[in-house]
């Protein structure tokens, strides 16, 4: 019996491509959830346990950090309270 999973395939990067195993929320919009924690954690956690955290890919919360950092939202969800 293997213990490695032959199906999980990797970028040139080394991220870990989309797999419905690890992946359950991909193609889904982001909560508000988890948007927050995203980025209360982005610069805490490393990409690979977030992508695990929130079922999306590497790629895709990379891609969501850098739009929110652009358009000025990552602060203001980093700084969410709640209500």
């Amino acid at each position: 019996m293997s213990l490695i999973d032959k199906t999980i395939q990797y970028d040139d990067q080394g991220r870990m491509l989309y797999h419905p195993k690890f992946h359950k929320r991909h193609g889904k919009p982001f909560t508000l959830e988890e948007l927050i924690y995203l980025c209360k954690y982005w610069e805490v956690d490393d990409r690979q346990s977030l992508s695990f955290a929130l079922g999306k890919t590497e790629g895709t919360i990379a891609s969501k950090i850098h739009d929110m950092k652009k358009n000025g939202k990552f602060e203001v969800y980093k700084k969410w309270v709640g209500e």
